[in-house]
């Protein structure tokens, strides 16, 4: 836990997690975030497309003394996504926060990319969001409120010096999802924000900028930490962090905002 971070300001509340495992080993912002949240006192549904990922992140939160169901789930299925909130119910009977964190991309522009990646990219990274609000936005408003947290990236603000054109466009449109999402369920004190992470060194980042660089992974880690202002890549758990405080009560006046999680970088590209 962070020094200084209220103990248990999630005490009682159940969090799903959408996008929960990592995809290598070692740290992604799902991954993180499954453990900061409970060791703020969540208890976790940690879903990922992946069940041994999300198995992982369970066994993770466990390790740290706290209590996780793993779900199995495509973001983009509304089939699948009901199951697994049903699997969740039976487990814990409520669920208090949201944090929408599954993402896919491909970099290239409108020349690199066929028009079956785009509707994919866009169905992970933005149709979930309205799949997951539909089923959980009726069941927070019983339940006297709730909160969800998206993550887009500093991508959907600002051109940060490669196209990746699909996934900038869709991470533009999470955060106006979540302005949007806020509007409609703030009278029913359901809290809706956006946390931009900018270059964050996990897994899937450390595989695939190395490719963008064409370098090997520890030049290609080094181009990206001189991108940055504060001088180095941002870890998940910073980013985690921000999600546990949007999703937490010390939140309850913000609604329909971002914050962003870059070490300065959309000021360098502003």
């Amino acid at each position: 836990m962070t020094a200084g971070a209220p103990a248990g300001r999630l005490a009682g509340k159940i969090a799903l997690v959408a996008g929960a495992g990592s995809s290598g080993p070692g740290w992604s912002i799902g991954k993180a975030s499954c453990v900061t949240l409970a060791r703020q006192g969540a208890a976790i549904v940690a879903l990922d497309a992946d069940l041994a990922a999300a198995e992982d992140a369970a066994h993770e939160v466990e390790q740290a003394g706290g209590s996780a169901l793993p779900v199995q789930a495509d973001v983009a299925d509304p089939a699948a996504m009901q199951a697994a909130l049903d699997a969740a119910l039976r487990r814990y009977g409520r669920i208090d926060v949201l944090q929408a964190n599954a993402g896919i991309g491909k970099v290239g522009g409108p020349e690199d990319i066929t028009l079956q990646e785009w509707d994919r990219i866009q169905q992970v990274n933005v149709t979930s969001l309205l799949i997951a609000t539909r089923l959980l936005a009726p069941l927070m408003r019983d339940q006297g409120g709730g909160a969800i947290v998206t993550v887009s990236s500093v991508a959907g603000i600002r051109y940060t010096g490669y196209p990746h054109l699909a996934y900038s466009v869709s991470k533009a449109a999470v955060i106006h999802f979540a302005r949007m999402a806020a509007q409609q369920y703030a009278a029913d004190r359901i809290r809706v924000n956006t946390v931009i992470p900018g270059l964050i060194d996990t897994p899937r980042v450390a595989r695939n900028v190395a490719r963008m660089f064409d370098a090997d992974a520890r030049a290609a880690s080094a181009a990206r930490d001189r991108q940055v202002p504060i001088g180095r890549m941002g870890t998940p758990w910073e980013v985690a962090n921000a999600v546990a405080f949007l999703a937490s009560d010390e939140a309850s006046y913000i609604t329909g905002t971002e914050l962003v999680v870059d070490g300065g970088l959309t000021g360098k590209y502003a």
